[in-house]
Formats: structure tokens, sequence, C-alpha cells
């Protein structure tokens, strides 16, 4: 990982880690709405790639009433070169861990899940229209996996070994 300062001008925008914080904290906060327990680390690093990618978050936006696998399912297009994007997203999923640890946004439960922190975050979703739409399929995904409530079926769904 470079240098804050040596990363082009693009990926610094994109993948700031507050805007990837607020978007991992988003499916993380959804996520409890359906299992109080908190995501699995496991599967919070496949947030990003989903809500970031704009192909898979579109077909995932235009479906919010639909189940992830039925979606995934209906649309394969998002598993082509998951598992890659998934691999190249880790470094800023870990920066955008790191700040919300260091903002106290977060707190890791005894069983390792990710739990968030009450009124760190605010609850309003606000930005451009592309922000935005990440933060609402971040909740989307959110609230799907904690739905499926199986990593494995998961991961397997998208094509990555667990």
């Amino acid at each position: 990982m470079k240098r804050w300062d040596q990363r082009p001008f693009e990926i610094r925008n994109l993948f700031n880690p507050a805007f990837c914080g607020l978007i991992l904290f988003r499916a993380l906060y959804s996520y409890e709405e359906e299992d109080a327990r908190g995501m699995p680390y496991s599967l919070s690093l496949l947030v990003l790639p989903l809500c970031l990618h704009k192909d898979s978050r579109e077909v995932i936006a235009n479906n919010p009433r639909s189940y992830l696998l039925k979606t995934t399912e209906k649309n394969p297009q998002v598993m082509v070169g998951f598992a890659d994007r998934v691999t190249n997203m880790l470094p800023y999923a870990f920066e955008g861990f790191g700040l919300l640890m260091e903002r106290g946004c977060i707190a890791i439960a005894p069983d390792g899940c990710i739990q968030t922190v009450p009124d760190k975050v605010r609850k309003t979703v606000k930005g451009t229209d592309e922000t935005v739409s990440c933060q609402k399929v971040a909740r989307i995904v959110g609230k799907e996996f904690a739905r499926i409530a199986d990593r494995v079926t998961v991961y397997t769904t998208f094509g990555i070994r667990p």
C-alpha cells in the first residue's frame, strides 16, 4: 500500500478511508437490525466490492426487495471478477476499519463479530447521488447478509472459497 500522498488523486477520493468506513458502518448497522450479535468479520470484507463497484451496486439497487441470492442468480455478471475485486479492496477495507476503530465507531464482540457503537455516526444519508447510492446499497447488503445468516452460503454464491 502506497503512502497517502503518493496515491493517485482518483484513488484518494474514491477509496478515502472515511468514505469506505462509512460504507462499512452502514452495512454493519443494517446487519445488526436483523442480528444484534454483529457482522462476522469475513462477511464485512465483501461489502466494499459490492457497494463501490458500479455494476454490482446498480444490480442490487434495482432489486432492493429481492433476496440477494436470487438477485445474484439472475444477474451472474455481479460475480465476474468478484474474487479479484475483494482482494484488491482489502487494503481499503482495512483502512476504513482502522478509522472506525480509532474513532470508537465500532467494537469487536467476544466472538469476533463487528458491532457498531450507538450515536457515533449520523443516521441520515447525505452526499452526492453516487455516495448516497453506495450507502443505500450497503444497507441492503448488510440486511441481506444477516438474513442469509451463513457465511459459507454467501461466499459460495459469489464464487469465493470460504
